[in-house]
């Protein structure tokens, strides 16, 4: 299959290579035509625009940063929406607002090319190893086109329901990562400041229902202060910030989500934003007094 790359980051750069390894025609484009070399080194063709894109290919996945940024590659000036073929399906696995891809897949509906919403879980490992998790929204006939491509990048593919499903999905995961991710370092940091081994309360948490892939491996991660970033805090403080733009939009009460938020938010405020979201171990360890090593 000929399939388009746009945005070649910490986690686009490793799913178009595993589309390569795939067998798959891959063309790529990046805002930084640095960001291309690899890809094109190993066999990917590079474009002038996210449009010479589209001209290329069947199937056109995007993995930016936010709404604005799938907006602009997709229906802006030499966006993909300019210059599409008949029948190309369009996939964004960035993570956005749920509203956002609705209006999105309208849009790009209604100058005939079909919509995938496809945000991921996994992290840079999981881009890596192709067992990325991937929940799409859209329709059934997109969705099919788009599997083959899905395949080379995760293990658990799920056609979750219509289009903005794929982000509500990912929100829920975020939801549950965010504040699996807090309550892991609350817990650590809570032994270590009662005078106990935090390594030793783990081994013991990991064999009863505390069990949790977050706290066998961030919490591992954790306790090797290992906060190289594989999933910055910006980026969850910016997806803790879409779930919560998206409660207040349905009128929903989400509590611990919101608490959550908050930390992310004195996260990148007190100047972690670069750094992998496990290091909120940090903040709770500044905020109980504690001198964090780095």
């Amino acid at each position: 299959m000929k399939i388009g790359f746009i945005g070649l980051g910490i986690m686009g750069r490793p799913m178009a290579l595993n589309l390569l390894q795939g067998g798959h025609q891959v063309t790529v484009w990046a805002r930084r035509e640095e960001s291309m070399q690899p890809l094109l080194a190993a066999g990917a063709s590079g474009a002038a625009s996210p449009a010479a894109v589209a001209e290329a290919v069947e199937v056109v996945v995007s993995m930016v940063a936010d709404a604005p940024d799938v907006e602009q590659v997709m229906l802006g000036e030499l966006g993909v929406a300019t210059a599409a073929r008949e029948g190309l399906v369009a996939v964004d696995m960035s993570t956005i607002r749920p509203a956002a891809a609705r209006d999105l897949a309208a849009r790009l509906l209604a100058k005939g090319i079909d919509f995938l919403d496809a945000p991921v879980s996994g992290g840079e490992v999981g881009a890596i190893a192709g067992t990325l998790s991937i929940m799409v929204g859209g329709t059934a006939a997109a969705f099919a086109t788009a599997r083959p491509a899905f395949a080379c990048m995760g293990k658990n593919i799920v056609h979750v329901g219509d289009s903005g499903a794929g982000q509500v999905a990912k929100a829920a995961n975020q939801i549950v990562t965010g504040v699996g991710v807090l309550t892991v370092a609350e817990a650590l940091n809570f032994a270590a400041r009662s005078g106990v081994d935090p390594a030793r309360v783990r081994e013991a948490l990991l064999g009863g229902f505390a069990y949790s892939k977050i706290l066998e491996n961030h919490g591992q991660r954790m306790l090797d202060r290992n906060f190289k970033p594989g999933f910055k805090s910006w980026m969850h403080q910016k997806d803790m910030n879409i779930v919560m733009q998206s409660a207040h939009e349905l009128g929903l009460c989400l509590p611990v989500s919101a608490a959550t938020a908050q930390m992310y938010n004195a996260m990148v405020g007190s100047g972690l934003g670069e750094e992998d979201s496990i290091a909120i171990l940090k903040l709770l360890e500044r905020l109980s007094g504690a001198e964090s090593e780095s």
